[in-house]
């Protein structure tokens, strides 16, 4: 653009002109050049602060793509057509926006698939206040939604003692299966040994009886021969300890048969 006496030189039909580069001409000392950037700009808006309806606070970090539309309009609007002074004034306008539309919204809304429709609607209300900038806003983009480190931890603390909560319950809910499994255990071990005792018992008693039995039987067809074989069981169990000492009288019926050895087996 061309400044003529602190005015933007003009076209016939009144709009701003707009040299194309290349070699063109100027009055010397009467004219001055400006010139813009025509591409598309990204401001990078720093991270704020927003209240959503439930008055929670979430911090939000998003960015816009503009360009100029209209150059002198622009050039007016931003103080000789300063780039910081523009993104400034458009930073705020994104905020107003953007305070306006979460302020109207619950985090779980703006977290979810709502969050499409929130910066359609943002982009449409920035767009509208952005042409008495001169600037054409082609995309707004929120790229973190965050909640703030105090609000943050409070919610991690109550996660941990939920968490905490569920864990207590599933030990306490382990260590009861695990008293019913024990006393299970035992009650079957227990039940196994009586069992076993039973059964033992009762083969014990049968034992007893068949040797009894063979006693009876061995007496009856024997009777010397059983009182002998009972001796020697009285010997040997009489004589089992060396350290054992007996009192007895020699002519005692406990020593008959080592007194006549033969009487047996005649």
């Amino acid at each position: 653009m061309v400044i003529r006496f602190g005015r933007i030189l003009k076209t016939d039909d009144n709009q701003t002109h707009i040299y194309e580069p290349g070699l063109q001409f100027k009055v010397p000392l009467f004219d001055r050049v400006e010139k813009l950037d025509s591409r598309i700009q990204t401001m990078d808006d720093q991270s704020d602060r927003f209240v959503t309806s439930e008055k929670k606070d979430v911090i939000i970090d998003s960015y816009v793509k503009w360009r100029i539309k209209n150059f002198g309009q622009y050039y007016l609007s931003t103080g000789g057509g300063n780039r910081l002074t523009a993104e400034a004034l458009l930073q705020r306008k994104v905020a107003d926006g953007l305070r306006a539309e979460i302020g109207s919204k619950t985090i779980k809304q703006i977290v979810s698939e709502e969050r499409e429709q929130v910066m359609a609607d943002v982009l449409k209300e920035v767009r509208e206040s952005a042409d008495d900038l001169g600037i054409e806003v082609i995309d707004l983009r929120i790229k973190k939604i965050n909640l703030p480190e105090e609000i943050s931890e409070s919610i991690y603390a109550r996660m941990r003692a939920e968490r905490e909560t569920v864990a207590r319950r599933h030990r306490s809910q382990g260590r009861e299966k695990a008293e019913v499994i024990r006393a299970q255990a035992e009650l079957e071990v227990a039940t196994l040994l009586a069992e076993a005792e039973r059964t033992a018992r009762v083969t014990r008693g049968e034992a007893d009886a068949t040797v009894a039995k063979i006693y009876a039987d061995s007496f009856t067809k024997d009777p010397e021969f059983y009182k002998f074989l009972r001796s020697l069981k009285a010997y040997e169990n009489s004589f089992n300890n060396k350290g054992d000492i007996l009192v007895l009288d020699p002519n005692s019926e406990f020593f008959q048969y080592m007194k006549q050895p033969n009487a047996i087996i005649q």
